[in-house]
């Protein structure tokens, strides 16, 4: 496994990847993912370093998945909680992190509930002139980009699992329904599948899809298109990309129920049926059952790639770690 292709530091953003890096992350993680099939599940590549998982935001998925991801590489491990950490006696984010940079940390894996945390702490590590990695695990309601990247192998790896790459999504039409005006998951998978030349179409109501969003979208590599109905989204869509009410981010009455949201953009099998016949159904997690997608369909292994994703998270997860990482040792 080569990463002689790798120049990047710090992963922070999907906006200015190029499609070499999405390719190389791919078939990193297809490797890896071969390797988690195997009995003996762990590889020395990243032994002897230590990745700090450092969140001041609560996570299942993402912090389990980065942390097994690090083991799983042979690395030491530190997990870091807001509420049980020096930051509740005033300790600013900057000194945290100097903190785990003191004690040898290689790799910094950050979330964070405000936009911009993860570019602050890698600006910091940059400005000392050390050489510790810095990588985004989601900041408020700007980028996941770990998240971006496990769905796009999710999809890739659907599409040809011996080699999975950007071009197969070419001109394929893809759906993200759903609470985008929150959603930091949405705006990584815009930048990804637009510049893998698939057509993103965004479903909504109003209030979570202003029209102000185009203008964010204009800056993407390809063509996204807005809808604030759900038929036109799905219609022909050959996937469908469910993403989950962020009710703790909503400061005002943004819905008048779940109820209602759910009859007009809630996934069941009969509006899939608008969609190609193999249409494959994702939600990054958590869900809410019966709300962004019903129960059936949600567990219908026919159309869902929910635990694919999850699945997938850990193999691209080694492969982001391993790639900024390897070169450290």
């Amino acid at each position: 496994m080569s990463n002689n292709t790798w120049s990047r530091h710090h992963i922070l953003s999907l906006a200015d990847f190029t499609t070499d890096e999405y390719d190389t992350v791919l078939q990193t993680a297809a490797s890896f993912q071969e390797v988690l099939s195997r009995r003996t599940k762990k590889v020395p590549t990243l032994q002897g370093q230590v990745v700090a998982n450092l969140f001041f935001e609560p996570s299942t998925r993402t912090r389990s998945s980065f942390e097994l991801a690090a083991k799983r590489l042979s690395a030491d491990t530190l997990n870091f909680a807001s509420g049980t950490s020096s930051m509740t006696k005033g300790e600013t984010i900057l000194d945290t992190a100097k903190t785990y940079l003191a004690m040898g940390t290689d790799i910094m894996v950050i979330r964070h509930r405000e936009a911009g945390v993860p570019d602050a702490i890698a600006q910091e590590m940059d400005r000392l002139g050390v050489r510790v990695s810095v990588l985004n695990a989601g900041d408020g309601q700007h980028e996941h980009p770990s998240q971006g990247l496990l769905d796009l192998f999710t999809i890739c790896s659907l599409l040809d699992p011996d080699l999975p790459r950007v071009e197969l999504l070419k001109e394929k039409k893809i759906a993200i329904v759903g609470d985008i005006l929150h959603s930091r998951v949405a705006r990584s998978n815009i930048w990804s599948l637009t510049a893998s030349g698939a057509d993103v179409h965004l479903a909504a109501p109003p209030t979570l899809l202003p029209k102000l969003f185009a203008d964010y979208c204009e800056n993407t590599p390809g063509k996204v298109f807005l809808h604030w109905e759900l038929e036109p989204a799905l219609q022909d869509a050959d996937f469908v990309m469910t993403l989950r009410l962020q009710k703790e981010r909503m400061t005002a009455h943004l819905l008048p129920s779940l109820r209602e949201y759910h009859q007009m953009f809630g996934m069941t099998h009969s509006r899939l049926q608008l969609c190609k016949p193999n249409v494959k159904l994702l939600h990054p997690g958590p869900v809410n059952r019966g709300v962004e997608i019903s129960s059936e369909l949600m567990d219908d292994p026919e159309f869902s790639l929910i635990q694919a994703q999850v699945t997938s998270g850990v193999a691209v997860r080694m492969a982001l770690l391993y790639l900024i990482g390897s070169g450290k040792a």
